[in-house]
C-alpha cells in the first residue's frame, strides 16, 4: 500500500475501518484506488507549474514558449535541434550579443551540428593603420618566413592580407571586402582506432592503415572552452599537415614553455607503441617526409636515430636495426557519417541480446561451437589475418559481431565461405573485411526456408584490397557473392564492393554504397553472367557505382546510381536494367535516360529535360537532341572523390548541381549520405542568420571539408 493510500485510508473513522478489516478490507482498496487518482492530479499540477519553464516543461510546451520571445522553428535533423528546447532556452542570451562573431559561431555549430569558424573578412583586408589602433598583425606583405600563415592561407584560418574584392560574398564569388562574413563548416567527422595493429611492410616500414594503405590523418577535435572563444584548429577535425605535428612534438620535448601537446600523445589524435622496450614517446619520435623514393621510402631513419611519422600519408618508419614488435597505433580518419564500421556508437542495431563468446584471437573455433546459434563478439580493434568458415544450421541464428565502439579488420588469404541452412540467419555487424570475397552457399532445400544474411555497418572492401597508393587491387572481381537460388540479403550502413546473385535472392540495400570500383564496371549482376539479370532489388538511400542489372527493381528511393558504358563497343546498351520493369517505382533517384527500370517519379535527370523540353514545332529535333544532351551533362553527380580510403569517399561535392543535392524526398541530398541532411542543416544557418546578422553585413556558407 503506496503512503498516499495509507493517509487517505488512516483519515476514516476507526469504527468504519474495524468493519472494513472483517469484510477483507474492500474500504482500504478503493482507498488505493483514489490514491493513484490522487497522485496523477497532483503529478499534473506540479507538471503545470514546470510547464512554464523551458528547462523543466514538456516537449509540447516548447514550442508555445519560444512562440513568445519571438522563435522561429527549423529542421529537426540533428541532435541540437530535433527539440527546440536548447534553441529557445539560448535565444535570449543569443540576442544580447546578437551580430558578434562568437554567436554566430555558436549557432552554427548549434543548428548544423557541424564544427564552424565565423571569420570577419574586414579583419583580413590589406589597409592603412590607424595609429591610435596600430594591428601588428596585419601586415601587408607575407612573412614568408612563417610557416603557418603561409600554409593556412585561403582557409578559415588564414592570417594573410588581402586587397578588397567588391564582388558580393553570397555566391560565394567575393571574400575581402568590409560587409562580408564567412562561416566555414567541416562537414567531416574524425573517427577513432583505437589499440589497432599497424600493417608491417618490412621490418622497419609500417602503415597507420590496417589495410596497409595510405591514409590521411586528422586531429581529434577539443571542446571549445566557452562560447566567447572563436574556434581554432585544434578545435575542428582537420587533417595534420607534417608542420603541425612537428610543432606540437616540439612542445612536448620542451615542458619550459608551458604549453601542452595538441596531437601526440595516448589521448591525443597520434599515437605510436611498440613492444620490445622500445620508446615511443615525443623524445624519441619526430616527423618527416616518407613518400615513395623508388622501391623504398625517402628519409628512412638510420641506426640510433629518432622513429620518424609521416601524417599525411599515415606512414612509419623505425630506426635501423630496431626490432619493433606488435606496433599498434591510435589516430583518426576523417568520413562523413558513422557508415562501414567504426569505433562509434552503434548498440541499436545489435540483434541478438544474451551472453556472447568474446574472442581476441582465433575466430574459427568460436565460429564452430556456434553453428547452432549464438553471439561471437570480437573485443577489440585488431587485425585478425585468418580465413576462417562459417556454417549455421537449421533455423539458427548466428550474429558475428565487432564489440560496441570497435572495429576489427578481418584480412582473408581466400575467399570467406558462409554455408547456411534452410531458415538459417547470419549477421555480421561492424567488420572491416577484406581480402577475399564473402561467398554465401545454401545447403538443403531452402525454397521454402529461405536463409537470411545482413551486413550492418560492415566494408567488403571495394576491389577486395588496396595498394598502397589507395587503388583497388582486384577492381573486377565482387565482394558478395550468393550462390543460392533462394536467400534474402539486407545491407544497412555499409561500403560493399560488387554484388553477385541468382534471379531468386532478395536483396535490400539502405544508406550504403555499391562500388564495382569504375563507372563502367558491373556493380549488380548474375553470378553466371555479368550479363543476366540478378535478383530482386530494393534501395533506398544508397549510391551505386557501375552498372546493375536486375531481375525486378521492386524500389528504388533517393539513390545515385552512377554508371557508363565502356565505349561503343561495350555489349551494355543501358547500363542500369531492371528485366520486369512493369512491376516496382524509382522515386527521387538519379539514373541514366535509356534506362530500363519501372515507372519514374521525380527523377533527374528526367525531371530537367521535360522542364527545359519546348512544344513540338519550335525546335529541330537535332537541337532537342542537343538541349537534352546539355542538361544531362549539367546533372551529373559531382563528388568529391570515388576513391575508397579517402576522407571525402562518395560526398556530393561542393558544385554538385543543386537538384541532385535537394533532390531527395525531403528535400535532402540524393545518396548513401542522405540522412546526413546536409541542405536542411544549411538552410537551418541561413534561417538563423536572418535573425542574427548585424544590418548591412553579407554572409555566405564556405565548407573547408
Amino acid at each position: 500500500m503506496n503512503p498516499e493510500s495509507e493517509k487517505l485510508y488512516n483519515l476514516l473513522p476507526a469504527l468504519y475501518r474495524i468493519r472494513d478489516a472483517e469484510q477483507g478490507f474492500p474500504l482500504k482498496a478503493l482507498c488505493g484506488v483514489l490514491a493513484e487518482e490522487i497522485a496523477l492530479l497532483r503529478e499534473n499540477l506540479d507538471q503545470l507549474y514546470d510547464d512554464q519553464f523551458i528547462e523543466t516543461c514538456a516537449d509540447w510546451a516548447a514550442p508555445y514558449i519560444g512562440e513568445l520571445i519571438g522563435y522561429r522553428p527549423i529542421h529537426g535533423v540533428t541532435a541540437r535541434t530535433v527539440s527546440a528546447r536548447a534553441e529557445v532556452a539560448n535565444t535570449i542570451a543569443y540576442r544580447r550579443r546578437k551580430g558578434t562573431a562568437t554567436v554566430l559561431e555558436q549557432l552554427a555549430r548549434d543548428v548544423t551540428g557541424w564544427n564552424a569558424r565565423v571569420v570577419e573578412f574586414f579583419q583580413q583586408l590589406a589597409t592603412s593603420q590607424y595609429m591610435n589602433h596600430i594591428r601588428l598583425e596585419n601586415r601587408v606583405t607575407a612573412d614568408l618566413r612563417d610557416w603557418e600563415a603561409l600554409e593556412r592561407r585561403g582557409t578559415a584560418f588564414n592570417t594573410l592580407a588581402h586587397s578588397v574584392d567588391v564582388r558580393h560574398i553570397e555566391p560565394q564569388k567575393g571574400r575581402y571586402n568590409i560587409p562580408n562574413i564567412g562561416l566555414f563548416l567541416w562537414r567531416l567527422d574524425a573517427f577513432s582506432l583505437t589499440q589497432s595493429p599497424a600493417f608491417s611492410v618490412d621490418a622497419q616500414r609500417f602503415m597507420f592503415s590496417p589495410l596497409g594503405n595510405d591514409v590521411r590523418l586528422f586531429n581529434r577535435p577539443q571542446t571549445e572552452p566557452d562560447i566567447t572563444h572563436l574556434a581554432d584548429p585544434i578545435n575542428v577535425p582537420e587533417p595534420i599537415s607534417r608542420r603541425v605535428l612537428d610543432r606540437d612534438l616540439d612542445r612536448l620535448r620542451w615542458p619550459a614553455s608551458k604549453e601542452s601537446s595538441d596531437d601526440y600523445g595516448e589521448q591525443k589524435s597520434v599515437f605510436v607503441s611498440a613492444d620490445n622496450n622500445i620508446d615511443t614517446s615525443a623524445d624519441n619520435v619526430h616527423v618527416c617526409d616518407l613518400s615513395d623514393d623508388g622501391a623504398s621510402w625517402a628519409h628512412l631513419p638510420k641506426k640510433n636515430e629518432k622513429i620518424a611519422i609521416d601524417p599525411v600519408l599515415g606512414r612509419i618508419a623505425f630506426p635501423a636495426g630496431t626490432v619493433p614488435q606488435n606496433v599498434r597505433v591510435n589516430f583518426y580518419y576523417g568520413f562523413s557519417m558513422a557508415m562501414g564500421g567504426g569505433e562509434y556508437e552503434r548498440r541499436k542495431s545489435f540483434l541478438l541480446t544474451g551472453s556472447a563468446t568474446v574472442v581476441t584471437q582465433g575466430l574459427q573455433s568460436a565460429l564452430a561451437s556456434a553453428k547452432a546459434g549464438g553471439i561471437v563478439e570480437i573485443g577489440d580493434s585488431g587485425r585478425y589475418e585468418e580465413t576462417p568458415s562459417i556454417a549455421v544450421d537449421v533455423g539458427a541464428k548466428l550474429e558475428l559481431r565487432a564489440a560496441n565502439e570497435h572495429r576489427p579488420a578481418l584480412i582473408l588469404s581466400g575467399d570467406l565461405n558462409v554455408e547456411l541452412k534452410p531458415g538459417a540467419e547470419l549477421t555480421l555487424n561492424g567488420l572491416l573485411i577484406a581480402g577475399g570475397q564473402l561467398r554465401i552457399a545454401a545447403v538443403g532445400n531452402t525454397e521454402e526456408r529461405p536463409p537470411v544474411l545482413r551486413l550492418r555497418h560492415c566494408t567488403l572492401v571495394p576491389g577486395l584490397a588496396l595498394t598502397r597508393t589507395g587503388d583497388p587491387k582486384a577492381p573486377d572481381q565482387p565482394s558478395l557473392i550468393i550462390d543460392t537460388a533462394n536467400a534474402t540479403v539486407e545491407i544497412d550502413h555499409c561500403i560493399v564492393g560488387a554484388v553477385r546473385c541468382g534471379r531468386g535472392v532478395t536483396i535490400t540495400i539502405k544508406n550504403s554504397i555499391l562500388d564495382a570500383t569504375e563507372l563502367d564496371h558491373v556493380a549488380f549482376a548474375n553470378p553466371d553472367n555479368e550479363r543476366r539479370a540478378g535478383g530482386i532489388l530494393t534501395i533506398v538511400n544508397a549510391t551505386i557505382i557501375g552498372k546493375v542489372n536486375s531481375a525486378r527493381l521492386e524500389l528504388a528511393s533517393n539513390t545515385i546510381f552512377l554508371a557508363a558504358r565502356s565505349g561503343p563497343d561495350d555489349p551494355w546498351k543501358q547500363v542500369v536494367i531492371s528485366e520486369q520493369s512493369q512491376q516496382g517505382c524509382v522515386r527521387f533517384c538519379f539514373l541514366p535516360l535509356n534506362a530500363i527500370v519501372p515507372r519514374r517519379y521525380r527523377c533527374q535527370p528526367d525531371l530537367a529535360v521535360t522542364a527545359a523540353d519546348v512544344p513540338k514545332g519550335s525546335l529541330s529535333n537535332a537541337q532537342r537532341k542537343a538541349i537534352t544532351l546539355a542538361t544531362q551533362a549539367r546533372l551529373l553527380p559531382a563528388f568529391t572523390t570515388l576513391c575508397y580510403g579517402q576522407p571525402g569517399y562518395c560526398q556530393l561535392g561542393n558544385y554538385c548541381p543543386k537538384e541532385i543535392r535537394t533532390g531527395a524526398e525531403d528535400e535532402s541530398e540524393m545518396g548513401a549520405f542522405h540522412d546526413v541532411f546536409a541542405p536542411q542543416r544549411e538552410s537551418n544557418l541561413k534561417i538563423r542568420l536572418q535573425e542574427y546578422l548585424r544590418f548591412g553585413l553579407e554572409a555566405d556558407i564556405f565548407y573547408s571539408t
